[in-house]
């Protein structure tokens, strides 16, 4: 039994032994994989240091403390880690690591920017907690140019390469620093942040309860602070690896656009800006954001921002807008909806219900704002096809400021957008108690020749009070026409393969007075009419025939109106001046009639559409033989009967 009992403690002795040899050795081991490290961070030209270094074989717990990293250059980035303590850490491979979890605390990062401005910037994370970790056991070498651009792309690299089931961080901390005199210092708070699932460049979900900052908006002499809260941030779905691309130094020449984002949201944004100014968003969602490597180009932009901060030249600036016009088309969104938003001013509280983005229309939906005369009120903005990427290109094309651009650079905003839409408007009416209200204004153009639409159409249905202060208007008030109801309704398009252009529908409905319908047609068009050069137009023009014009007036109270002026006007009966106009109509037209037998027929009709009120005049031009524009035109100034010889004259009336 003692013999037993002897090898046992013999046997326990040796365990215990052979224990701590192999925790010392596990120990070394662990010491020097993480001093390979740090001489890593070292041999870039950085410093970098710690403090004691413990390794427990039994949990395979890796203790490190008092870290300290400091890059080379210009560009100072320090980081100091108080603890880092992985548990149930294993070595896959010789290249990687994996940890069941790591806690990190006492996180300070200082980043000292001074490529273009000095700007300085301090993290502070009191905790970090990370679960089911892997990632590479040494990171590449630090990018020795230390710019801003080098060191995101660095730190995504490195990020494309790591994994973590979760990753919690209940505070981060940030101060920004522009310098003094100069706006943008600030404090910045997140709380709350989550991340679950990241995986070798992409996340699964992202999010942060709530993002408190307060920033310094001063200007010269008025010094102003800016502070705002952002709750329920959520990013769905990261991925890391387009924008990896696009930040390459090499460049990247991936021409198709990959997905960046799935879904950013947030529950509610709040900004509070001194003197009284309150801006609140309930809500809002970006789908599908994406970016085309070979154009999304930050490192460009700001490679032509001038070094010494000085406002760039005309030219520079222009170049810059053509850069970021090629960034705008890297960057593509699928859908972007803003929700209901408050904005209060010491004149007042304004509201807007919504902002809607998709690829084919930005739309404004519920506007409630205050005007100097009154509350103005709006259903819906919309513009359609809205390019930001084209706006910036045509703003680049307009020329140097303070000089007036061509006409030609002009018409270039028509390649901007498709169109625009108006709905539901309640405004107010100069200074007036009365309300101008527009059911739709609907424009649209397109099939562009150069920078002029071929094709277009407008609609327009509003009632609008009259205006005592217009001359023209004075007779439409004087008959109790206190408020105008207008239906327009204009169509216009052109056909190259025919050379025909028709203008059609031509409508205007004046509500309570009259109703007027237009055609017109014109065969010939030559594709070089289509030109912001008045020379080359008028040379272009001479080509142009005239087809059919036809007109149709529907009296609504127009001719009683007419009538009635005339008979204030010579102070006779009404019936008086019916006569009176229709006889002055019948001896106007007989020099006309003489050149055109035809033309009779529209005397006759258009003194009958007078003496009679509530008819529809109806006219019809059809050309005798080609009757070029241009001659028509200037026959049209010179000898008008002449001009009306040139066309068959149909005319008639009828209640």
């Amino acid at each position: 039994m003692k013999r037993i009992l002897i090898g046992l403690i013999v046997a326990a002795v040796l365990a215990a032994g052979g224990w701590f040899g192999f925790n010392l050795y596990a120990n070394h081991r662990a010491v020097a994989e993480v001093e390979a490290a740090f001489e890593q961070m070292r041999a870039s030209g950085g410093k970098a240091s710690h403090g004691k270094i413990a390794f427990d074989a039994m949990s395979r717990t890796l203790t490190i403390e008092n870290i300290n990293v400091e890059s080379a250059g210009p560009e100072l980035v320090n980081v100091k880690i108080a603890k880092i303590t992985a548990v149930g850490v294993r070595q896959p491979d010789e290249a990687r690591f994996s940890a069941d979890g790591i806690d990190v605390s006492g996180v300070e990062l200082a980043f000292t920017y001074t490529e273009r401005a000095k700007l300085k910037a301090n993290y502070k994370i009191p905790e970090i907690t990370a679960r089911d970790v892997s990632g590479p056991i040494r990171a590449a070498n630090v990018p020795l140019s230390g710019s801003m651009i080098d060191m995101y792309h660095f730190m995504l690299a490195q990020y494309a390469t790591a994994s973590a089931s979760s990753i919690m961080a209940p505070t981060i901390a940030v101060s920004i620093d522009a310098g003094t005199g100069n706006a943008g210092s600030g404090e910045f708070v997140y709380s709350g942040l989550a991340i679950q699932n990241a995986n070798r460049g992409k996340i699964e979900t992202a999010k942060t309860d709530r993002v408190t900052y307060s920033l310094d908006v001063s200007q010269p002499g008025k010094p102003a602070e800016m502070t705002g809260e952002l709750s329920g941030l959520a990013v769905h779905d990261f991925d890391a690896s387009a924008v990896t691309a696009a930040l390459d130094p090499q460049g990247s020449s991936d021409d198709r656009f990959h997905r960046v984002y799935r879904r950013i949201s947030a529950n509610s944004y709040v900004v509070t800006m001194a003197p009284g100014v309150r801006v609140q968003i309930d809500n809002f969602a970006i789908d599908d954001i994406a970016i085309r490597p070979s154009k999304f180009r930050p490192a460009e932009i700001m490679a032509m921002m001038p070094a010494d901060g000085s406002t760039p030249t005309p030219a520079q600036s222009r170049d810059m807008i053509g850069k970021m016009a090629d960034f705008f088309e890297g960057f593509q969104i699928g859908k972007a909806e803003i929700g209901r938003q408050t904005v209060e001013t010491p004149q007042g509280t304004g509201k807007l219900n919504a902002v809607k983005y998709d690829q084919d229309m930005i739309a404004f939906e519920g506007l409630d704002m205050p005007m100097p005369q009154g509350q103005l009120k709006m259903e819906r903005f919309a513009l359609k096809s809205f390019s930001a990427a084209n706006l910036m290109r045509w703003a680049a094309s307009l020329g140097a400021p303070g000089q007036a651009p061509s006409p030609d650079r002009m018409l270039g905003l028509f390649r901007v957008l498709e169109g625009a839409e108006i709905k539901g408007v309640v405004s107010p009416f100069k200074n007036t108690r009365q309300l101008v209200t527009i059911d739709t204004i609907n424009l649209n153009w397109g099939e562009l020749v150069g920078s002029i639409p071929s094709k277009a159409s407008l609609v327009v249905k509003m009632v609008t009070p009259t205006d005592p202060a217009n001359p023209a208007q004075r007779p439409l008030i004087m008959a109790g026409v206190d408020r105008l109801a207008i239906d327009l309704d204009l169509g216009a398009a052109w056909t190259e393969s025919s050379g025909a252009f028709a203008l059609a529908p031509a409508t205007i409905d004046l509500g309570n007075l009259a109703r007027a319908q237009a055609r017109l047609a014109l065969a010939n068009v030559p594709r070089g009419v289509f030109t912001a050069d008045p020379a080359q137009a008028m040379g272009q023009a001479a080509q142009i025939e005239t087809g059919a014009i036809e007109l149709s007036l529907r009296d609504s109270g127009v001719v009683d109106l007419v009538v009635a002026q005339f008979s204030r006007m010579q102070n006779v009966s009404r019936d008086a001046a019916r006569s009176a106009i229709a006889e002055m109509i019948r001896s106007q037209g007989e020099r006309l009639t003489a050149a055109n037998l035809d033309a009779k027929a529209a005397v006759d009709a258009l003194a009958g559409f007078v003496e009679t009120s509530g008819q529809t005049l109806t006219i019809k031009l059809t050309p005798r033989a080609k009757v070029p524009l241009m001659q028509l035109l200037q026959l049209t100034q010179t000898a008008p009967e002449n001009a009306l010889a040139q066309f068959r004259i149909e005319a008639s009336t009828g209640l």
